[in-house]
């Protein structure tokens, strides 16, 4: 059985297109399409994994003609990458909100990692699709990837180097490390468990990503 997405977190279905002449501008139906879309892409990609699927699945299990998706997407990878393209552009926003009104270090991590993981644990399947299955794409994934992990790194350390100018000793690396290893770790949980609890991950990966990231002069918590 083919899990479904949860609904406001990444994605959100419209509704069925009417049937017959509507009123619909052409630009509207083309987005309505291009959502449900992604959306099924995503969750056969998250059940059955990359390569058990193609156009003819996507458009069956979104309910819209072969002939649709191709006014659409040009073919199953561009589908496929504008739906991952939302999922990081999500998680992105999802990890700067903490960012705006930092106490301190330890707590703004703390508070980029509970983000980040809780808004993967919101809906698993997407999470399950993007950081597990979305490896088999390849080359092109794998750029994708890391032009988003090494963006959201550059984020983090812009940021905290502005609000504590001491910190700058700290090398982009490091933290495109920490980012790498809470990616991988969130990964293999998604892959290993029906219910992994990613917020117990976060609890335990802060007191280390805080140290590897401590620049000479950033205040302790408190």
């Amino acid at each position: 059985m083919v899990e479904r997405i949860r609904e406001g977190v990444f994605f959100t279905t419209p509704p069925a297109l009417p049937r017959g002449r509507h009123p619909m501008a052409r630009d509207d139906v083309v987005a309505t399409q291009r959502e449900r879309l992604m959306i099924a892409g995503t969750e056969l990609m998250a059940a059955d994994g990359y390569r058990s699927v193609g156009v003819r699945e996507i458009a069956a299990h979104a309910r819209i003609s072969r002939a649709a998706f191709y006014e659409c997407f040009a073919d199953k990878d561009a589908c496929v990458f504008a739906a991952y393209d939302r999922f990081i552009e999500v998680l992105l926003g999802a990890v700067a909100a903490p960012l705006e009104s930092p106490v301190d270090w330890p707590s703004t991590v703390n508070g980029v990692l509970e983000a980040y993981l809780a808004t993967l644990e919101s809906d698993l399947v997407v999470a399950r699709a993007f950081q597990v299955e979305m490896d088999a794409l390849g080359r092109e994934a794998r750029d994708k990837r890391r032009e988003a992990l090494t963006g959201m790194a550059a984020v983090l350390k812009a940021r905290r180097d502005e609000i504590w100018p001491d910190a700058r000793d700290v090398a982009l690396d490091a933290y495109i490390g920490a980012v790498y290893a809470i990616r991988q770790l969130a990964s293999d949980a998604l892959d290993e468990r029906a219910e992994p609890d990613l917020l117990d991950l976060s609890r335990r990966a802060e007191p280390w990503i805080a140290r590897l990231l401590t620049g000479s002069s950033v205040p302790a918590r408190g």
